[in-house]
């Protein structure tokens, strides 16, 4: 029996919501995605002279993902939700390892246009209380024009993984700037979500070979813009 403490975290909600859009009348397929949830906390960091240089990106993942991927790494056999030193070693980078056309799910978008980031440079890992957790650092490869507003959105295209954004994103290296958390329009999401599941169902399609890029509709995003010099 595992003694992994039970707590509702904010992927917990919005599994809940998206669970409760589902047994509202749409299609059940819907229940294939997503598989994961994931908490995501930002901090905006600034060089030393104001310019953005970069983002530290911290993920927490689903108590049930965690379990299957540290029981899949060997780690935790008796389920205790904690790991040795020992066993901390061999988690580090765990989600680090990106394939060439991954981008990280992380969205810089100023003026409708997308702003490229570094693949991580630094990074962290923990395993506590039955969770996984990871924290990398993304330095701009284009950079904002910091005096006009510009987006960070957290999303995977594919809606595989659910990823919502927890408190207000931390700023370093600037006093002079706001960032303000925007959530999607859930019934509109849905509701394109639902037009083209009904879509593939009555082509024939297989709805997880063929789910659709709906992630950028449930995203949720900050808006950042700071003072003008």
């Amino acid at each position: 029996m595992s003694n992994l403490s039970i707590c509702v975290t904010a992927s917990d909600m919005r599994r809940l919501i998206l669970s409760a859009f589902i047994a509202s009348g749409h299609s059940a397929p819907a229940l294939a995605h997503p598989h994961i949830f994931v908490d995501a906390e930002l901090e905006i960091v600034f060089d030393s002279e104001g310019a953005p240089e970069g983002i530290w990106i911290s993920w927490s993942y689903d108590p049930f993902f965690s379990m299957l991927l540290v029981s899949d790494l060997g780690l935790d056999p008796d389920f205790t939700g904690e790991i040795t030193e020992a066993e901390r070693s061999d988690l580090d980078g765990f989600d680090m390892n990106w394939i060439e056309d991954y981008h990280g799910d992380t969205h810089v978008t100023q003026s409708g246009t997308a702003l490229a980031l570094t693949g991580p440079l630094e990074w962290e890992s923990d395993y506590r209380d039955g969770q996984l957790f990871s924290r990398h650092l993304r330095h701009f490869i284009d950079r904002p024009a910091a005096d006009e507003e510009w987006i960070v959105a957290v999303y995977d295209p594919t809606y595989y993984t659910s990823y919502g954004i927890i408190g207000t994103p931390r700023i370093t290296g600037r006093s002079d700037c706001t960032a303000r958390v925007f959530e999607p329009d859930w019934d509109a999401a849905g509701a394109q979500l639902e037009a083209a599941l009904d879509e593939i169902l009555a082509t024939g399609g297989d709805f997880e070979a063929d789910f659709p890029a709906v992630g950028a509709l449930f995203a949720e995003e900050v808006r950042l813009i700071c003072a003008a010099p």
